[in-house]
């Protein structure tokens, strides 16, 4: 009992270890560089770290008790899969994309000056039209309002990209536990493990990349611009290497690939 215990807590370390690898940093930085309110960010990492856990445990519990063996060309492909959504993740922060507000539709309706729940300057005292985007009428929880401060489209997308990149890393950590556990129940209880380490050192590191970002935007007004920009020129920097690195040196184009899960 007293291995499993340990072997579960290691489990657990390495999953917090395995969120700051080089190119889930820079993914996660990617997206949290285009949010501005309190709280989001931290939710867009929750959500980055739930996608990975879920491919992460599908494949690794495939691999585990059905003695899967991914061919190198598949493992490539998957390796060269995050090197693309990292360079498509730093293109749209470059092009700065507004499209983290699609949370609210911008609308446009008539209201009355004299209703209470408007008040700004009366023009003659009639009513007009005008555009702009507000939550509804019923009051939001507190997890409804941080949806709607992340935008939903973030959200799918720090989703789809936990997906990826739990993916390309679910052979390196079922191998690992297939190294170290033979019971497949112990193997597959390490697999949740290692995933809900991997999602509290994401949440972790989203929060202190929140808190960072924000604290520097009070008192430099282009913070914003600045690290939009610049966490998307690294995506895009380091999408292209490790398209390079699978595509050409690892051979994934060539007649002979050559793959270690890592």
């Amino acid at each position: 009992m007293t291995n499993i215990i340990t072997i579960l807590v290691f489990g657990f370390w390495l999953g917090m270890r395995h969120s700051t690898d080089p190119d889930h940093v820079v993914a996660v930085s990617t997206i949290v560089a285009r949010n501005k309110k309190w709280g989001a960010s931290w939710l867009l990492g929750a959500v980055w770290g739930l996608g990975h856990t879920i491919t992460i445990f599908a494949v690794g519990v495939a691999i585990i008790l059905f003695k899967i063996q991914i061919p190198p060309r598949i493992g490539l492909g998957m390796e060269f899969s995050v090197g693309l959504v990292l360079i498509a993740l730093g293109v749209f922060n470059m092009a700065g994309y507004g499209l983290g507000t699609l949370g609210v539709p911008i609308h446009e309706h008539s209201h009355d000056h004299h209703d209470p729940e408007h008040h700004h300057l009366p023009l003659g005292g009639k009513s007009h039209s005008h555009e702009h985007a507000h939550l509804r009428e019923v009051k939001l929880g507190w997890l409804k309002t941080l949806i709607h401060d992340a935008g939903l489209f973030q959200i799918a997308r720090s989703g789809a990209v936990g997906l990826v990149h739990g993916l390309a890393g679910s052979a390196a950590v079922a191998l690992l536990v297939l190294a170290t556990i033979k019971e497949p129940r112990a193997a597959v209880m390490y697999l949740l493990v290692f995933g809900a380490g991997t999602l509290a050192g994401m949440l972790i590191m989203s929060s202190l990349m929140e808190l960072s970002m924000l604290s520097l935007g009070r008192w430099w007004s282009r913070a914003d611009r600045v690290m939009a920009l610049g966490t998307g020129f690294l995506s895009v920097a380091f999408g292209l290497w490790v398209v390079y690195q699978m595509g050409w040196v690892n051979g994934l184009f060539g007649a002979h690939p050559s793959w270690t899960p890592e």
